[in-house]
């Protein structure tokens, strides 16, 4: 599960098409057929309008998802204009702030499969629109998401030198965020290295992973490397890292960094030791990679924790992408009992 995301700035009414086209490349990729292919550039096309409309400009995150929902196109559309006073009203047909037929919130939730808004006045709004092969049916309630993330290469590369992996045994899921050093082609050949070994690995303790991802990377530049075991029994986060990817808790009780030890894997790592965290009620993981600013603090945006984790990881980026580097964000969402 290893997914590189494309972004698209929206800031006039000719970047529209481009979202269009991104988005229809994307899902005929996917094996979307043509009807649904023209869902999705309609959705797409209703994304970037509405941030030309009243975001002031923005962005449009495009990549794909799979998960316990099923498999598709995943749609983030970003922008930091004044914000929605309410937003069940704004998702209503026919209800306006400018002037216009007010369906353009509507048609995006009757065209996909499920949608999630996180907006606050002066604040900006943050939309995920997420699309399937075959007609939505809006029938039942969707499984409850548990993670999601963004990866995006540095502004004029094509190639991420980031990457970011999920495998699921019988204790829990493990997830890996891999952050080549540099970045482009060869950032991206030293995480992929690292996925290669992740998916591949029996090892049950991240500080098994490592030592394997250490060698394997030797002939790379090397990379950064955080892996947490999330284990359901025994109701703890396992956490092993080596290089600079920030990895936080955030639960009922604040905020826990967890702890990475100095160097770099594939060249000097002197020490790669399990760290242990107990689970306390609800929790929040979140892998970064140093494209993203530590300086994030999600009290600073009340209620975005209860959101879809794709929404999160989108909000984190546009607001603490440093924009000089790849930036990757995982956010999984932990529940024991």
């Amino acid at each position: 599960m290893e997914m590189t995301m494309r972004a698209v700035e929206v800031r006039e009414i000719s970047q529209v098409a481009e979202a269009r086209r991104v988005a229809v490349t994307l899902a005929e990729a996917h094996g979307f057929g043509e009807g649904d292919a023209g869902r999705v550039a309609i959705v797409a096309t209703e994304l970037a309008t509405n941030i030309l409309k009243h975001g002031d400009g923005g962005s449009l995150l495009f990549g794909s998802f799979e998960d316990s929902s099923g498999a598709g196109i995943e749609c983030i559309a970003l922008d930091k204009g004044s914000g929605m006073a309410n937003v069940a009203d704004s998702m209503r047909d026919g209800h306006s702030t400018t002037g216009t037929a007010g369906n353009g919130l509507g048609a995006i939730a009757r065209g996909s499969h499920m949608t999630d808004i996180y907006s606050a006045p002066g604040g900006g709004t943050a939309l995920l629109a997420r699309l399937q092969r075959g007609k939505p049916t809006h029938l039942g309630a969707p499984p409850h998401p548990t993670f999601g993330a963004i990866s995006l290469p540095m502004h004029g590369e094509e190639a991420c030198g980031d990457a970011w992996c999920r495998k699921d045994d019988a204790s829990g899921a493990t997830f890996m965020v891999a952050d080549g050093l540099g970045h482009g082609p060869l950032a991206a050949q030293a995480a992929h290295a690292a996925t290669r070994i992740f998916y591949s690995s029996a090892a049950p303790l991240p500080s098994e992973m490592l030592p394997v991802m250490h060698n394997a990377l030797r002939p790379t530049r090397g990379a950064a490397i955080g892996i947490a075991h999330v284990d359901a029994k025994a109701g703890q986060i396992i956490f092993a890292g080596v290089g600079n990817i920030a990895a936080t808790l955030i639960d009922g009780n604040g905020v826990r960094r967890m702890v990475s030890n100095n160097g770099t894997i594939g060249h000097i790592a002197r020490r790669m030791r399990d760290f242990t965290y107990p689970i306390v009620g609800e929790t929040l993981i979140v892998l970064a990679s140093d494209g993203l600013a530590t300086s994030w603090d999600l009290n600073a945006y009340p209620g975005l924790v209860a959101h879809h984790p794709s929404l999160i990881a989108g909000v984190l980026w546009r607001d603490f992408n440093r924009g000089r580097d790849d930036v990757t964000v995982l956010v999984s969402r932990v529940e024991i009992g």
